[in-house]
C-alpha cells in the first residue's frame, strides 16, 4: 500500500530536508516517526529537497507499507512522534504508480522579505530583511522577464546537480504587503538556490543597482558569476506541489495566511 502525506515544517530547526548521518534532516525525523507508527522501517520520497533554514507549508511525500491503519490514525500517530516544528497535514492512499517527485507537475514557493530600517524581532528566521527602500514596481517588472522557459544557469548554484539548467517558470510576481515584500514563484522545477538567486537579483533592481530589463540580460549570459549574490534562506517557503487531478489528492498548495491574495 502506498500512502501520500502533506508535511509542514519550520526549516530553521533542521539542516535541510534530506536525511543526514547526524540525523538533523527533516527526513530523518519523519522516517523515525513513520517507522514507529508502521512497526517496520520506512523510507520516504519527497517532491523536492529544501535547504537549511527553508520552511515548507506543503511538502508532499510518499511511502510504502503493509500496515493498515485509518488515515486519521496515520496523521495523529505520526504527529505524536514528531517535534512540534514538523506536522503531517493529511494522509491519502494513492495508486502504486504515484510518485511524490516524478508525478509532480509544479512547485510553488513564496519568499518573504521584511523591508524596513530595523529588522523585525518577531519575524527573525521567518523572513529575510533588507534595510534600504526598494522599488517594488520595478522589481515586479524585472520578475516578468523570468517567466517562461529559460536556461537559468545565471541563477544556479555551482554545486547544483541537475542534469539541465532549463526550467519553465509559470509565475514570478512581487507585491508589497505593508513592510513586507512577497515574491511568488511557480515552476515545473527549480535548480539549487534558484529562488534565492532570483530574489537577490530582484533586490538589486529594487535598490537601483540594476534596471528591470537587465534581468533579461543576466538570463542570456548564463553566467552565475555575473549575477548578484545569493540571498538568505530566511523567508523562503515551499508552499505547494502541483499534481494532476486524477490522483485525487487533498489541497497541495497553501499560503502564509497574512500574505494571502485577499490580504491588503
Amino acid at each position: 500500500m502506498r500512502i501520500a502525506l502533506a508535511i509542514e515544517y519550520d526549516g530553521y530547526h533542521f539542516c535541510g530536508w534530506q536525511t543526514q548521518p547526524e540525523g538533523c534532516g527533516v527526513q530523518n525525523r519523519l522516517e523515525q516517526a513513520l517507522s514507529t507508527m508502521a512497526g517496520h522501517e520506512v523510507g520516504i520520497i519527497a517532491a523536492g529537497r529544501t535547504d537549511t533554514g527553508v520552511h515548507a507549508l506543503c511538502q508532499v511525500v510518499h511511502f510504502d507499507t503493509q500496515t493498515e491503519r485509518p488515515l486519521s490514525a496515520w496523521v495523529r500517530g505520526i504527529n505524536a512522534n514528531l517535534p512540534l516544528t514538523v506536522r503531517v497535514l493529511w494522509a491519502k492512499v494513492v495508486p502504486d504508480d504515484f510518485h511524490a517527485r516524478f508525478s509532480a507537475r509544479r512547485r510553488d514557493y513564496q519568499f518573504i522579505l521584511y523591508n524596513a530600517p530595523v529588522a523585525s524581532a518577531v519575524m527573525a528566521n521567518k523572513a529575510s530583511w533588507f534595510h534600504l527602500p526598494l522599488d517594488v514596481e520595478k522589481m515586479a517588472e524585472g520578475a516578468k522577464f523570468l517567466e517562461g522557459e529559460h536556461d537559468f544557469s545565471a541563477f544556479r548554484a555551482s554545486e547544483c546537480q541537475a542534469k539541465s539548467p532549463i526550467r519553465t517558470l509559470y509565475q514570478a510576481e512581487v507585491n508589497r504587503h505593508g513592510d513586507c515584500i512577497v515574491f511568488d514563484f511557480s515552476g515545473n522545477a527549480f535548480l539549487h538556490h534558484q529562488v534565492r538567486n532570483m530574489v537577490g537579483a530582484l533586490v538589486y533592481v529594487g535598490k537601483g543597482s540594476l534596471k528591470p530589463i537587465q534581468i533579461q540580460s543576466l538570463l542570456a549570459q548564463c553566467d552565475r558569476t555575473k549575477s548578484p549574490p545569493t540571498f538568505s534562506p530566511d523567508g523562503l517557503y515551499l508552499t505547494g506541489v502541483g499534481y494532476e487531478a486524477h490522483w485525487g489528492l487533498p489541497t497541495t498548495r497553501r499560503y502564509i495566511q497574512f500574505f494571502s491574495a485577499s490580504a491588503n
